[in-house]
């Protein structure tokens, strides 16, 4: 089978830094090569993989002001689609823009759904001729036809687990309300317990008004984006992750990468929690303030080789290329 895996291009594949979509988009690639499937990765072309690179996108627009994103995307897109005829499939992993173009797509199209943005862009999903794969059964739209939940899959090499963490807690991802900073604050706080920042600020309003008052560098700690090289260390040394969510969360790719080092999350029940977070072995989910600071206590008392083993069980990018394979063979059966 000869795969087309349409990426994203805000930034390199896979990111240096932050870049949630280019990290699984570049697993899966690395992992049908190692298959032997005949793969072609359409991402920046700075991006490095096993599998055949290919685009016209030089680096991340993230990180260059001189680049416009929408017209980088659509040149990307105008791009890998004018070669779909050399495929048996078209994998998007880059939202609803080349839906609005699937009628022009000369292979059939599987489009994984990375999290919805907002309700206005339902049209393009609803009119596209393309297969959905979800990366969690909460966020399904009730009208779209799916082929398969695929929960997302990290790189176990690159997460070892921690035995003996520190007694600090972190909060780990875009600096933004939907995740809840401020809240992480007020958890540790308290806790009793110090916590480290990491991630891009992703609003700069939020970050000066509801977090950077409260950075002191000893009792709340910013440390900016982390990096895979840096992440483990991050993850591994905390006695827990806080992620209390004020917005339906698809997945949370720290969740698991904490969880995988043996980190236990402390996270609000909503969104994908309940089905990523196995509660009272992973993780402790909560509902509101009070139950998160409760929460912590127990969560550092798991037992943090149980954490990393049912994680990795979970959540190794070996799956998820399993899963896709899967996907895959029952989308080239259709065509026969």
């Amino acid at each position: 089978m000869r795969v087309a895996l349409l990426g994203p291009v805000a930034w390199r594949t896979p990111p240096l830094h932050y870049g949630p979509w280019e990290q699984v988009t570049g697993l899966l690639a690395d992992g049908l090569a190692t298959r032997g499937v005949d793969v072609t990765l359409f991402a920046t072309l700075d991006s490095r993989t096993t599998a055949t690179l290919d685009g016209v996108v030089p680096h991340g627009y993230g990180d260059d002001p001189g680049l416009d994103g929408r017209v980088q995307e659509a040149l990307h897109v105008a791009y890998a689609l004018g070669r779909s005829s050399e495929f048996d499939l078209v994998h998007n992993h880059l939202d609803w823009l080349p839906l609005a173009f699937a009628a022009h797509c000369r292979a059939p199209m599987l489009t994984t759904v990375h999290g919805f943005s907002g309700p206005r862009i339902l049209p393009a999903y609803r009119s596209a001729r393309s297969a959905y794969v979800s990366i969690s059964d909460s966020d399904r739209v009730a009208d779209l036809d799916y082929a398969a939940t695929v929960y997302h899959g990290v790189d176990l090499g690159g997460l070892p687990f921690t035995a003996t963490p520190g007694d600090g807690l972190v909060s780990f991802g875009r600096i933004h309300p939907d995740k809840g900073t401020h809240t992480a604050i007020e958890i540790a706080r308290r806790a009793g317990r110090r916590l480290t920042i990491a991630g891009i600020v992703h609003d700069e309003r939020y970050f000066t008004e509801a977090v950077a008052p409260h950075i002191d560098g000893d009792r709340v700690e910013f440390i900016g984006p982390v990096g895979p090289a840096d992440r483990p260390r991050v993850l591994g040394s905390a006695a827990a992750l806080l992620h209390p969510i004020a917005f339906d969360e698809p997945f949370g790719l720290s969740v698991v990468e904490a969880m995988a080092c043996g980190t236990p999350v402390v996270a609000y029940a909503r969104g994908s929690m309940p089905e990523v977070v196995d509660d009272g072995v992973t993780g402790v989910l909560a509902h509101d303030l009070d139950g998160a600071v409760a929460a912590v206590g127990r969560a550092v008392a798991l037992d943090r080789p149980r954490c990393r083993d049912r994680a990795r069980e979970r959540f190794g990018a070996d799956r998820m290329v399993d899963d896709y394979l899967a996907v895959y063979g029952r989308l080239a059966s259709l065509q026969t």
